[in-house]
């Protein structure tokens, strides 16, 4: 089997709460996501997605991940999808660093490989573990008020675990956690995501302040160096988000003690080739994972799903069901939210046919 010919797709994801907002007054309220489809001579196509939150919140853009896809393209012509490590050995030494722009070619290569094997991503990423998996909700930065009554609502349609947006004004962020911890029943999971928007006395203040709440903590600094300097003097347990970017800072975070639980983001890593590697390993080190991506559709969640489905349940802290956010479906058969759970595809590759009546015209097209 060789790849013949790479085609990639914008698509616009508007958001069904109208905006997504986050630490340093960053918002977001429509998302640009980028399909890719390899074709190959044995006549199967595979499709993989990136979708950066936005320019302001890792090293990746969406106008970029394109042109990076347009850079990588030819060089992918001719080779062997199924042969995963070959595929990336090959993206990384045509283009160094920019994992974001590989994430969906390697994707789409992991749909090819099971579709070649008539075996569902997930099987081939290491079996499925039980029927569903717990997710998370993310709630967008608001008042304390507002975030509990949002807390209140996804509850009822069956979350048990809540990702606040804090990293704004300490006093603001504390209000937030006591605010929306009311509202939690015995058992529910509450995590405080800075995601990067403390300084180093604020997030050591803040924790301090909750030293008796029932919450984790989550990247609350820039660096990894300020994030461990706040975990050396924090109580609660402790998440690395935005740091963990490869094997190394994981091996790292662990000599350090830095966390108690990582979050596994597909493109961020450079696709489900490298965000296997990580997960592998955070499992024979004991470390607890969140599995996810930056953002995305119907394809990156399938793509997540098969992820954390494949992953052993004492590791797997959360997941997430990125399609449910938004008001649009770029692809048929991705799994949707029950009770707050979901489960993979068990139809072979990722288990999704794209709507081209929304992905409209290709605007890559390499042969």
């Amino acid at each position: 089997m060789r790849i013949t010919r790479i085609r990639a797709y914008q698509v616009d994801l508007p958001l069904r709460e109208g905006s997504y907002n986050w630490s340093g007054g960053n918002a977001v309220s429509l998302f640009d996501s980028t399909v890719v489809a390899i074709d190959t001579d044995g006549g199967l196509t595979g499709y993989g997605e990136v979708c950066p939150l936005g320019p302001a919140y890792l090293p990746a853009y969406a106008a970029g991940a394109r042109a990076g896809i347009a850079a990588l393209a030819p060089r992918l012509i001719g080779e062997d999808p199924r042969e995963l490590a070959r595929i990336n050995q090959t993206m990384d030494a045509a283009m160094r660093g920019h994992p974001y722009v590989k994430s969906a070619l390697d994707m789409a290569c992991w749909d090819l490989l099971g579709k070649a094997a008539a075996l569902p991503v997930c099987t081939l990423l290491g079996g499925r573990y039980g029927e569903s998996f717990a997710l998370y909700r993310a709630i967008s930065q608001q008042s304390p008020a507002d975030m509990a009554r949002s807390v209140a609502g996804y509850r009822a349609e069956g979350y048990t675990k809540f990702q606040l947006k804090v990293g704004g004004d300490p006093d603001t962020d504390i209000d937030r956690v006591h605010a929306v911890r009311g509202c939690l029943a015995r058992g529910d999971v509450l995590i405080a995501d800075a995601n990067t928007g403390w300084r180093q006395h604020e997030a050591v203040r803040i924790c301090q302040a909750l030293r008796d709440v029932d919450v984790y903590i989550e990247q609350p600094c820039a660096t990894y160096e300020e994030c461990l300097a706040v975990r050396r003097l924090c109580t609660r347990p402790f998440v690395l988000d935005e740091v963990i970017d490869s094997l190394g800072v994981v091996v790292r975070g662990v000599a350090d003690l830095a966390m108690d639980v990582v979050n596994l983001k597909i493109s961020k890593v450079g696709g489900l080739t490298k965000a296997r590697q990580i997960r592998d390993l955070c499992v024979s080190l004991g470390i607890a994972m969140t599995i996810e991506d930056t953002w995305g559709g119907d394809i990156v969640t399938a793509a997540i799903a098969h992820l954390a489905h494949s992953t052993p349940p004492e590791f797997l802290f959360s997941s997430t069901d990125f399609n449910s956010y938004l008001t649009v479906s770029i692809a048929d058969g991705s799994p949707q939210r029950v009770n707050g759970r979901l489960s993979a595809s068990t139809a072979p590759g990722l288990g999704i046919t794209p709507r081209h009546s929304v992905l409209g015209a290709a605007v890559l097209d390499v042969r």
